[in-house]
């Protein structure tokens, strides 16, 4: 059974959903899923605490079980946007080259969107190859105070 619990950030709230194990959800908001127990367990509350150590610029990498579920492709891209050290960015191109398939920026962006763990696996990190912010599910906002606070932007 899932367990999900909704944290305040100083970037609002987010929720963290875990599955016994494993952290397999990030969401910005309040909403999280229907069939989850509205619990903390001790995972959750390690998540929790990583995710405010990182948002105080204590944290740098982050020490937690995950397990996004999506195509083998996409499992491929989150592995390696996991890569992305702290403070850098990639493009849709360099991560699709690191991927071995130089012609798939457009695929990596797609997975790219559907990450499900946002912040814990960094598609925040990832900018148009002109150096422009491009899509992040909460908001570009969100993904500007994230580079900063990693002193990127």
């Amino acid at each position: 059974m899932n367990s999900a619990f909704c944290y305040e950030t100083n970037i609002g709230k987010i929720g963290i959903v875990e599955n016994g194990s494993f952290i397999t959800h990030v969401y910005f908001g309040e909403s999280t899923p229907q069939d989850a127990n509205i619990t903390e367990t001790p995972l959750l509350k390690k998540a929790s605490k990583q995710l405010q150590e990182y948002l105080e610029g204590k944290r740098k990498i982050f020490n937690l079980p995950l397990a996004p579920k999506g195509t083998e492709f996409q499992e491929k891209v989150w592995r390696a946007l996991q890569e992305i050290p702290y403070g850098k960015t990639y493009s849709y191109k360099d991560i699709a080259k690191s991927i071995g398939n130089i012609k798939a920026s457009r695929a990596v962006g797609m997975a790219n969107n559907k990450n499900p763990i946002l912040i814990f696996i960094p598609c925040h990190r990832i900018i148009g190859t002109s150096g422009k912010l491009v899509g992040y599910a909460g908001g570009l906002d969100v993904k500007e105070k994230l580079l900063e606070m990693e002193a990127i932007f």
